[in-house]
């Protein structure tokens, strides 16, 4: 939405007498902003476990692995321009990504360390996230969001909310949109720049960067999708990155350790897992396309090569859902919980599955589980079906609410839901009324329907001020049922007396029920 100069002034003298000038720790420029240091910790951590949930959750399978990264961030860290808690997981995706939140809380994904050549070049990644958190480049990129908006800061200021609470609509939905905001190319290049530095204060190799942003360019020609959907989206590699980092690498000099043994030993189990997880892959592909067949193949491949991976075993569930063999999809869903249980979207599954055998204590159990770790429209919308089935109407309706501000067939379904119990209470929120007089002064009525259900037995209202001040109603039936988002225009048999004023009539919509 565009809002006039004259709209925005107001939130903007606010802004600025809310903003202060600091010294950026890792360039030294003086800049304006308004989230603190705190805030940008409290944000990270907050929103941390919920964002690392909804990119895949932690890889668990070789806690050495991830050991292994989270030395290589501690020894980055320790000459970091700015001190502030930095920590790096490993997610459980093959999409090629790392990310950082303001505040120091990191991310890899396991598919990015399998294109990587050595400890220089996971270096290289990770000094490149940190200096995202250290130069403020998410919190300069909320607060830019902060200014477009400036009603929203308002709110916040106005319930003395120093959290920035009022800028969440769900934990998942702030991270997520951080980490997928995508930098401007000078904080790319800020990035790059003062990364190769910590990586020689660290005595890591600087040129590793060079070649790391070669393979990327590379691969960017290349167009891989898993390449497209990740790193790239948000960090877009480019010829002028591979200039600057080599001209840096020139003044720094090519000095320090790759440590590619290291490295190679390192992801060694990984890469020795590598086709499972391809296979696990092309299985979640096939099932997206409702290919069954072949995604039953290809995870029979994955797991065979790997049963102790939860996540095989929760897309086992998956397929199992998808044809409509809820208690195996059950089995499924325990023995990937059997294997991790930190996991939303293994507790969602089953508590889906147990739902659909009739299993409430069950379901409602696992569902709970699950919107712990990550609430999501699928899990808080089936909560709300099953309080509403029980009679708990007040609960469900927070449940739907919820589910209802998210996208895709969950949240339309909470949608519907709610419209099913409010059209009868609240008909005039949901379908508006018009009205015109053709020659003969016989009233027209059009009546549109803006609920996500059809309904039946809508009553509209006419009243007629009368020259003495008195008010006539008169209640016209609509005749049939309104589709969702369809309209109906009728003459209402009423008969306007002869030179009636506009401002005279008025019509409502005072009744009307869902269809069943």
């Amino acid at each position: 939405m565009i809002r006039s100069r004259a709209t925005l002034m107001p939130w903007l003298l606010i802004l600025g007498l809310l903003a202060s000038c600091v010294e950026n720790p890792v360039t030294g420029a003086r800049e304006f902003g308004f989230i603190g240091t705190g805030d940008e910790i409290a944000i990270g951590s907050q929103y941390y476990a919920p964002t690392v949930q909804s990119q895949g959750g932690t890889y668990q399978l070789e806690p050495a692995l991830s050991e292994y990264v989270a030395g290589v961030t501690h020894r980055l860290a320790a000459v970091s321009d700015r001190p502030l808690p930095y920590e790096m997981v490993v997610i459980n995706s093959s999409v090629p990504n790392a990310w950082a939140l303001p505040g120091g809380k990191m991310a890899i994904n396991r598919g990015l360390l399998l294109e990587l050549d050595n400890e220089a070049e996971l270096a290289a990644v990770v000094g490149h996230e940190i200096v995202h958190a250290a130069a403020r480049h998410g919190a300069r990129a909320m607060e830019r969001g902060m200014l477009l908006e400036g009603a929203v800061l308002a709110a916040a200021i106005a319930a003395g909310d120093s959290g920035y609470a009022p800028f969440v609509v769900g934990g998942a939905q702030l991270g997520a949109g951080l980490i997928s905001l995508g930098y401007s190319r000078e904080a790319e290049r800020e990035a790059d720049l003062y990364g190769m530095h910590m990586m020689q204060r660290a005595g890591y190799d600087p040129a590793a960067a060079i070649g790391l942003q070669e393979t990327f360019v590379r691969l960017a020609g290349e167009r891989r999708s898993n390449w497209l959907t990740g790193l790239f989206a948000s960090h877009p590699p480019s010829t002028e990155r591979v200039a600057n980092n080599r001209a840096t690498a020139e003044r720094l000099g090519a000095n320090g350790e790759l440590g590619r043994e290291r490295y190679q030993q390192a992801i060694a189990d990984l890469r020795g897992r590598q086709g499972a997880f391809e296979a696990a892959d092309a299985a979640r592909s096939a099932l997206t396309k409702r290919d069954f067949a072949t995604a039953e193949r290809k995870l029979a491949e994955a797991i065979e090569i790997e049963p102790r991976e939860a996540s095989f075993h929760g897309l086992l569930g998956d397929l199992r859902m998808g044809q409509n063999r809820p208690a195996e999809a059950e089995a499924a869903y325990s023995q990937a919980l059997a294997r991790d249980e930190s996991y939303f979207a293994h507790w969602q599954g089953r508590g889906l599955a147990r739902m659909r055998q009739g299993q409430r204590a069950g379901a409602r159990s696992d569902l709970e589980r699950g919107i712990a770790l990550l609430p999501t429209a699928v899990a808080t919308n089936a909560l709300g079906q099953l309080d509403l089935a029980a009679g708990r109407t007040a609960q469900a309706r927070q449940y739907l609410t919820m589910a209802a501000t998210s996208a895709g067939p969950a949240a339309e379904e909470a949608r519907r839901t709610l419209a099913r119990l409010d059209v009868p209470a609240e008909p005039e929120r949901f379908l508006s009324s018009r009205w015109a007089a053709d020659d003969a002064g016989r009233l027209i009525l059009e009546v549109t329907n803006r609920a996500p259900i059809p309904v039946h037995g809508v009553v509209v209202e006419v009243q007629l001020r009368r020259e003495d001040g008195r008010i006539t109603r008169r209640r016209v039936n609509v005749p049939g049922t309104l589709a969702a988002g369809a309209g109906t225009r009728f003459h209402s048999g009423l008969t306007l007396p002869a030179d009636t004023p506009p401002a005279a009539v008025a019509s409502r919509v005072i009744a009307a029920r869902p269809v069943p």
